[in-house]
C-alpha cells in the first residue's frame, strides 16, 4: 500500500433524489447524503463526519434510520448487485453491523426501507418488474415473509412500520395503498381497495391506527384501519402574477424513492415531466412529516402548509404556512424559490423543521417561529448554505487565499472557503458555466461561458465583470503561477491573454480535436496541452511554437500535468492508462485496473500524486510510480471526477465531480520527507471594493449615525418626561397615600373607642341574661318535680289495666283451640269417604284401558298388511320418480351455476352501489351544511339590508335638514361677495410692501454674490504670494549658505596669504608659495567645477520654477471651475429664493383671502345665531371681533420664516377641512358647521403670532 494518505475533512453539496435523504441523529446533528458518503453534521459546532458508502459502490438509492437512534441501513448498487449494510451510529466511528447482499429471491435495487419500532426487523422494497415486500429479521440476516406488491409494474414510493406495532406495514405507490400484516410467516393484505385508484406518492402515521396519504393530484387521505374517514384538497392559487402557486403535500420520515432514469420506476424528472404534460395545473404531494400537533406537508414549489388536529373532531385544518424565500443573487429571482420539497424531518423535540429540495438545497426554520408570524407565511433558511444543483465544472484555487471557485451547469459560480468551511460569494448567471481560475492573489477569475469568457473581480459582496472576450464555449482556462498571464481553450485554439493589459498576446494553433486540459509550469515559460485527438503539445510562449509533442491517435485524453521540474508530463485518457512522457516519447504506462482515469494532479513537492476516477473514487500515489499496484483508494463522488486540485501548500486535496458535490481532503505522506511547507506569510485579511460601494455605505453610516443622534435625543428627551411625569405621580401618590394613613388612623381610633363601648355593653348583657337563666332553671325545676308525680300515678293505673286485659286474652286463646280440633276431626271424616269413591273409579277405568288395547292389537295387524301392500307400490312408483328428478338436477345444476355467476356480478354491482350511494351521503351531507352555511348569510344580509335601510331614511332626512341650511345660507351670499370686494381693495398695498421687499432681498443676495466673488479673488491671491514667498526663503537660504561656502574659504585664503608674507625676504621661496597658493585655490579643474555647478543649479532653478509656474496654472483653471460651479450654485440657490418668495406671496395673499372669508363669516353668524343658535356651538362672540382683528397685522421684520412656517400649516389645515365639508353632497363651501374651527384656529394662530 502507498504511505500517501487522504482523509475527508469537508463536504458542500446534497444528493436529494436518495430516498429519505435527511434526519436527525438527535437535537444538533443531522445525517444526509454527499457524494458516496453520509455525513453526521452538526448544526451548532459546524463540524462533518463521514460514514463512506462500501467498496465499488455505484451510489446509493435510499437510507433510513432506526426509531432508536442507533442504526442506519443504506441501500446501495455495488458491482451491478444490491446491496443492504446496516451501520451502527453509536460507535465512533461508525462501524458496519451487518451487510445484506446475499437474497434467495431476483431483485435488482431496494427502493425504500423503513425500521421496525423495536428495531429487530428492517422492510424493504424492490423495484419493478419484480416489486417485492421483504420482512428481515436482519440481525440475523433471515427473511421472515416476502409477498410482491404489485404485479402491473407500478412504481413502489414508500414503505413504512405502524410505530405502535411491529407486525404492521403500509405501502403506497402507483395505484397502490395496501396495509399488510404479519402473521404466521407470511404478510397478509388487510385492507380492501375501494374507489378510483390514485398515484399515491407519500404517507405518513399520525397515530396507531391512522395514515395520512398525499396524492399527485392535491388530495389528502386519512385511512383508518383502511378505511377512508376525511378527505381534502389542495386547491391550485392564482396569485397576482402570473407564476402560479401550488399548494401541495407530502411527508417525511420515509420519503419517496426517485430512482435513475434508467430504471423502470418513474425517477423524480419523469414524475415532473408527467405531471407537466398531464395536470399543470394539480399539485403534486412529494413530503408528509407527522409531529405532535399534526402533520407538515410539502405544498407546490417552496412552500409547506403546516395542519393541526381539531379537538373534537378526527379532522385537519390548516394553521400555517412557511415559504422557501427568493434568492437576491439568482438571475431569475421569482423562480429561485420554485424548488420542489423532496424531504422533511422535525428534530427529536420538534423545534426544528430540516427539509431538502429538488435542487440539491437544504433549509431549516425554528417551530417557534412559525408561531410568531401569524397572518403571513413564515420563511425557511439555509441550513448551511446554498449549494450546487448540477454538475460542477470548474475548479481552481488561489495562493494569497484559502478560496475555492467552482462553477457549474446551474449557471452559478460561488466562491468557498476552505479553512473556515463556508461560502464567501456565490452568483448565477443567464448561461451555462463550464471553467473557472482564480488568480494567485484571490482577487480575479476568469470564467468561461458559453457565449463569452469573462473576467471578473471578487469584491467584498459581488462577482462583477470588468473585461469580455469573445471566446465562445470555453471549456479550460488558467491562470499562469505568476498571474499576469492566463489561457483560454476555445474549440482547438488556445488563447493567452495579458492579465495587465487585458490583450490577446497570442494564439496557440496545432490540435485537431478539442482541447480538454492545459497547464502551465513552474516558471510560466511553457504550457502544457492535451486534448481528444490523442495529443499532448508543449507550447513555448515566447516564441508560440512547439517544443515537444506526443500523439496517441487512439487515445483522448482528459488530464494533464508536469512535474515541478518541468521535465515529466503525466496524461490520462480513455485507454485506462497513466503515462509519463518525456522529449515527445513515452516513458512508461501504468494501468488503471478497469477503470477510466478522468483526472490528475501532482504535488508541489513532487512527492504525492492523486488521481480521480470515472466511478467516483480517488487513488493516492507516490512518485516515482511503483509497477505493481501500490495506491490507496477512497470512496469519493457518486459521479465522475471532473477536476482535481492541490492547494499551494500541498495540505489539502480538493476534487469536484458530476454529482455536484465538492469534497476537501487531508493529504499527508507518512514518510514526512518535505511535505508540510510551513507558510511565510499567513492568508491575506484584503478585499476589494468599488469607490461607490463605499461612498455609499459612508453615506448609509452618515444617515444611520444621525438617525442614531436624533433617536438619543429623542429618547432622553422622552426619559426626561416619563422621569419628570412619573416623579409627579410618585409625589401624587405619597401625597393621597399619606392623607389615607391619616384617615385610616382616626378610623382606628373612633372604632377603638367604640369598641370600648361595645365591650362594656356586651358585658352588662351577659350578666343580665345569666341572672335570668338562673331564674327560669329554678322555676323549670319546680314545674318538672310536679309533672314526674302525675306521670307515675297514671304509669300505676295503666299497668293494672295490662294485667286485667292478658288474662282475657288468655281465656279467649283456650275457647278457640277447643273449637279448631273439633272442626278438623269432621274434614278428615269427610274426606276419606271421597278417597274411597274416587279408588272404585279408577279401577272400573283400567279394565277399560286393557280392553281397548287388544282391540287395538288386531286393527295394527290388518293396518300392517294394507301397508305392505301400499309400500311395494309406492316404492316402484317413486323409484320411477327418482330417475326422473336426478335428470332434472342435472339440469337445473348447469342453471344455477349461470345464476351464481350472474348472482355474484349483481353482487359487485351492489357493492359499488352501496359505495356510490355512501359517498353520495357524504356529498349530501356537505351540501347540506352548506346550505345551512348559506342560510345563516342569507339571514344576515337580510338583516344588514334592514339595518342599510333603516340608515338610508336618517341619511335622506339629514339631507333634507342640510339642505334647508344650504338654502339660508345662500340668502347671505351676496352680502359676504360684497364685504370680499371691500377686503380685496385692503390687499394691494400689502402687496406693494412685499414687493419692496422683494427688491431689497435680491439687492442684499447680489451684494452677498459680490462678496463671495471678491473673497474667492483674494483667497487666490493669498495663494500665490505665500507661493511666491516661499520661493524667496528657498533662494534666500540657498544664498546664505554660499555666502557662508565664500567667507569660509576667504578665511582660509587669509591665513595661508598671511603664512606666505612670512617668506617677504626670501623671493624664491615666496615665489614657490605664491604658486602653492594658485595651484590651491585657482585650478582650472575648479574653475570648470564651479561653473558647472553654477549652470546645473541655474538649470535646477529654472526647473523648479516652470513647475511651480505649471502648478500655479493648473491651480488657476481648477479656481475658475469651482467659482463656476459656485456661481452656479448661488444661480440656483437665487432661483431657489426667487420661488420661495413667489409661494409665500401666494400664500399671504391666501392668508388675507381667509381671514377676510373669517370676517365675513362671523358677520353672517351673528344672523344665523338667532334663526338656529344649537347648529353653532363654541362660536367666540361678536364683541371679541375686534379685539381679534388689531391682532392680524403681523411684522414682517421679526421672525419671518417661523410666521411663515405656521402660516402654510394653519392653511394645509383650512384646506383638509374645506375638502371634508365639499364632499359632503347638498352642501355650499361656505357652511355653517365649519365656521366654529375656522374662527378658533384663526384665534389660535393669531394668539401665537402675538
Amino acid at each position: 500500500m502507498s504511505t500517501v494518505v487522504a482523509q475527508s475533512l469537508h463536504v458542500f453539496g446534497l444528493r436529494s433524489h436518495v430516498a429519505n435523504n435527511i434526519f436527525f441523529f438527535d437535537e444538533q446533528i443531522i445525517i444526509f447524503p454527499s457524494g458516496n458518503h453520509c455525513v453526521k453534521y452538526n448544526v451548532d459546532q459546524k463540524w462533518q463526519k463521514f460514514i463512506p458508502g462500501s467498496d465499488k459502490s455505484q451510489g446509493m438509492l435510499a437510507l433510513s434510520i432506526s426509531p432508536n437512534r442507533r442504526y442506519l441501513a443504506i441501500s446501495e448498487i455495488v458491482q451491478e448487485k444490491p446491496v443492504i449494510t446496516i451501520y451502527e451510529l453509536s460507535s465512533i466511528p461508525c462501524r458496519k453491523r451487518k451487510i445484506l447482499n446475499n437474497f434467495d429471491f431476483p431483485v435488482q435495487r431496494f427502493i425504500s426501507m423503513a425500521f421496525s419500532p423495536d428495531s429487530k426487523y428492517l422492510l424493504t422494497q424492490t423495484s419493478p418488474p419484480e416489486s417485492n415486500l421483504v420482512y428481515w429479521l436482519w440481525e440475523k440476516q433471515k427473511v421472515m415473509a416476502i409477498i410482491r406488491t404489485d404485479s402491473q409494474n407500478n412504481a413502489v414510493y414508500q414503505v413504512s412500520f405502524n410505530p405502535q406495532d411491529n407486525t404492521q406495514v403500509c405501502v403506497t405507490g402507483n395505484g397502490m395503498f395496501k396495509l399488510f400484516r404479519f402473521a404466521e410467516g407470511t404478510l397478509k393484505q388487510t385492507n380492501f381497495q375501494r374507489g378510483e385508484p390514485q398515484n399515491y406518492l407519500a404517507h405518513t402515521w399520525v397515530s396507531e391506527d391512522k395514515i395520512i396519504v398525499g396524492t399527485d393530484t392535491g388530495k389528502l387521505f386519512l385511512f383508518e384501519s383502511g378505511d377512508q374517514r376525511w378527505e381534502t384538497s389542495i386547491m391550485v392559487k392564482e396569485p397576482t402574477s402570473e407564476t402560479r402557486n401550488l399548494e401541495v403535500i407530502r411527508e417525511s420520515e420515509s420519503l419517496i424513492e426517485f430512482p435513475t432514469i434508467s430504471s423502470p420506476v418513474p425517477s423524480y424528472e419523469q414524475v415532473m415531466m408527467a405531471s407537466n404534460n398531464s395536470q399543470l395545473a394539480m399539485p403534486q404531494v412529494f413530503a408528509i412529516a407527522a409531529y405532535s400537533k399534526g402533520f407538515a406537508c410539502a405544498a407546490g414549489p417552496g412552500r409547506v402548509l403546516l395542519f393541526e388536529k381539531m379537538e373534537e373532531k378526527d379532522i385537519y385544518r390548516e394553521s400555517r404556512e412557511i415559504r422557501i424565500p427568493t434568492d437576491p443573487q439568482s438571475n431569475e429571482r421569482s423562480q429561485s424559490d420554485k424548488q420542489d420539497i423532496l424531504c422533511m424531518c422535525f428534530s427529536p423535540s420538534e423545534e426544528t423543521l430540516v427539509v431538502s429540495t429538488s435542487k440539491n438545497q437544504l433549509y431549516s426554520i425554528t417551530m417557534s417561529l412559525t408561531e410568531i408570524s401569524k397572518g403571513e407565511p413564515a420563511h425557511f433558511e439555509y441550513l448551511m448554505y446554498p449549494l450546487h444543483s448540477a454538475a460542477i465544472t470548474g475548479l481552481a484555487t488561489c495562493i494569497r487565499k484559502p478560496f475555492i471557485a467552482t462553477c457549474s451547469l446551474d449557471r452559478s459560480v460561488r466562491i468557498w472557503n476552505y479553512e473556515s468551511n463556508t461560502l464567501e460569494l456565490f452568483k448565477e448567471y443567464q448561461e451555462e458555466a463550464y471553467t473557472v481560475s482564480l488568480h494567485p492573489s484571490g482577487h480575479f477569475v476568469v470564467v468561461g461561458f458559453a457565449d463569452k469568457l469573462r473576467l471578473m473581480n471578487l469584491l467584498i459582496d459581488d462577482i462583477r465583470s470588468f473585461k469580455e472576450y469573445s471566446v465562445r464555449g470555453c471549456r479550460e482556462c488558467s491562470f499562469s503561477n505568476g498571474g499576469h498571464l492566463f489561457a483560454a481553450v476555445s474549440g482547438n485554439v488556445i488563447h493567452i491573454f495579458a492579465t495587465t493589459s487585458l490583450e490577446n498576446i497570442s494564439n496557440l494553433k496545432g490540435h485537431t480535436g478539442k482541447v480538454r486540459s492545459v497547464v502551465w509550469n513552474a516558471d510560466d515559460s511553457k504550457l502544457i496541452s492535451c486534448g481528444t485527438d490523442g495529443a499532448v503539445y508543449e507550447w513555448n510562449l515566447s516564441s508560440g511554437k512547439r517544443e515537444t509533442e506526443c500523439v496517441l491517435k487512439s487515445c483522448s485524453y482528459n488530464c494533464v500535468t508536469v512535474s515541478p521540474d518541468a521535465k515529466i508530463i503525466f496524461a490520462v485518457g480513455s485507454d485506462q492508462t497513466l503515462k509519463e512522457i518525456a522529449d515527445s516519447s513515452i516513458l512508461r504506462e501504468i494501468s488503471a485496473f478497469d477503470v477510466v482515469y478522468t483526472a490528475i494532479v501532482i504535488s508541489h513537492s513532487g512527492r504525492m500524486m492523486f488521481v480521480g476516477t470515472s466511478v467516483g473514487t480517488i487513488r493516492a500515489m507516490k512518485y516515482p510510480l511503483p509497477l505493481q499496484k501500490e495506491f490507496n483508494e477512497y470512496q469519493a463522488h457518486a459521479g465522475p471526477i471532473t477536476k482535481m486540485l492541490l492547494t499551494f501548500d500541498d495540505q489539502f486535496l480538493l476534487t469536484v465531480a458530476e454529482d455536484g458535490c465538492l469534497f476537501t481532503w487531508k493529504v499527508f505522506d507518512k514518510d514526512g520527507r518535505g511535505i508540510k511547507r510551513e507558510r511565510e506569510v499567513g492568508f491575506a485579511e484584503e478585499v476589494l471594493i468599488t469607490k461607490t460601494d463605499m461612498e455609499e455605505k459612508a453615506q448609509i453610516m452618515l444617515e444611520l449615525k444621525t438617525r442614531v443622534e436624533e433617536l438619543k435625543m429623542e429618547n432622553e428627551y422622552q426619559l426626561r418626561l416619563k422621569d419628570m411625569n412619573y416623579s409627579e405621580k410618585i409625589k401624587e401618590l405619597t401625597d393621597k397615600f399619606l392623607q389615607e394613613m391619616e384617615s385610616l388612623k382616626t378610623k382606628n381610633q373612633v372604632l377603638k373607642t367604640e369598641k370600648e363601648k361595645q365591650d362594656v355593653f356586651h358585658r352588662e348583657r351577659i350578666d343580665d341574661l345569666l341572672d335570668k337563666q338562673s331564674q327560669e332553671l329554678q322555676d323549670l325545676e319546680c314545674c318538672n318535680n310536679q309533672k314526674l308525680l302525675l306521670e307515675y300515678e297514671k304509669y300505676q293505673e295503666l299497668q293494672l289495666k295490662s294485667q286485667r286485659m292478658q288474662e282475657e286474652y288468655e281465656k279467649q286463646l283456650r275457647d278457640n283451640d277447643e273449637t279448631k280440633s273439633q272442626a278438623l276431626e269432621e274434614l278428615t271424616e269427610f274426606y276419606e269417604a271421597k278417597l274411597q269413591e274416587k279408588t272404585t273409579l279408577l279401577e272400573e277405568a283400567q279394565e277399560d284401558v286393557r280392553q281397548q288395547l287388544r282391540e287395538f292389537e288386531e286393527t295394527k295387524k290388518q293396518i300392517e298388511e294394507d301397508e305392505d301392500r301400499e309400500i311395494q307400490d309406492i316404492k316402484t312408483k317413486y323409484e320411477k320418480k327418482l330417475r326422473d328428478e336426478k335428470e332434472s338436477n342435472l339440469r337445473l345444476k348447469g342453471e344455477t351455476g349461470i345464476m351464481r355467476k350472474k348472482f355474484s356480478s349483481l353482487q359487485k354491482e351492489v357493492e359499488e352501489r352501496t359505495n356510490d350511494i355512501e359517498s353520495l351521503k357524504r356529498e349530501q351531507v356537505k351540501l347540506q351544511g352548506v346550505i345551512k352555511s348559506l342560510e345563516k348569510d342569507i339571514l344576515g344580509l337580510k338583516r344588514e339590508i334592514q339595518e342599510r335601510d333603516e340608515t338610508i331614511q336618517d341619511k335622506e332626512k339629514r339631507i333634507y335638514d342640510l339642505k334647508k341650511k344650504n338654502q339660508e345660507l345662500e340668502k347671505f351670499k351676496f352680502v359676504l361677495d360684497y364685504k370680499i370686494k371691500e377686503l380685496k381693495k385692503q390687499i394691494e398695498p400689502r402687496e406693494d410692501e412685499i414687493k419692496v421687499m422683494k427688491e431689497q432681498i435680491q439687492e442684499m443676495e447680489a451684494e452677498l454674490e459680490r462678496f463671495h466673488k471678491q473673497n474667492t479673488q483674494l483667497e487666490l491671491n493669498i495663494t500665490e504670494l505665500w507661493q511666491k514667498l516661499r520661493a524667496t526663503d528657498q533662494e534666500m537660504r540657498r544664498e546664505r549658505q554660499k555666502e557662508r561656502d565664500l567667507e569660509a574659504l576667504v578665511r582660509r585664503f587669509k591665513t595661508d596669504l598671511h603664512n606666505c608674507v612670512a617668506y617677504i625676504q626670501e623671493p624664491r621661496l615666496l615665489k614657490e608659495k605664491v604658486r602653492a597658493l594658485f595651484e590651491k585655490y585657482v585650478q582650472q579643474a575648479d574653475m570648470v567645477e564651479i561653473a558647472g555647478l553654477n549652470t546645473d543649479l541655474q538649470q535646477e532653478y529654472a526647473r523648479q520654477r516652470e513647475h511651480l509656474e505649471r502648478n500655479l496654472a493648473t491651480l488657476r483653471k481648477k479656481v475658475v471651475k469651482e467659482s463656476e460651479l459656485r456661481r452656479t450654485d448661488y444661480v440656483r440657490i437665487m432661483q431657489e429664493n426667487v420661488s420661495l418668495i413667489k409661494e409665500i406671496n401666494e400664500l399671504r395673499r391666501e392668508l388675507k383671502f381667509t381671514r377676510s372669508q373669517v370676517y365675513d363669516l362671523e358677520a353672517a353668524l351673528k344672523l344665523t345665531k338667532k334663526i338656529r343658535p344649537q347648529d353653532v356651538p363654541e362660536t367666540v362672540p361678536s364683541e371679541a371681533m375686534p379685539s381679534i382683528a388689531p391682532t392680524m397685522r403681523l411684522n414682517e421684520q421679526e421672525e419671518t420664516g417661523r410666521i411663515i412656517e405656521m402660516q402654510r400649516l394653519e392653511i394645509q389645515r383650512l384646506r383638509e377641512q374645506i375638502q371634508e365639508q365639499e364632499q359632503i353632497p347638498g352642501f355650499h363651501p361656505l357652511s355653517v358647521v365649519r365656521l366654529p374651527s375656522l374662527l378658533e384656529s384663526e384665534v389660535d394662530f393669531e394668539v401665537q403670532t402675538k
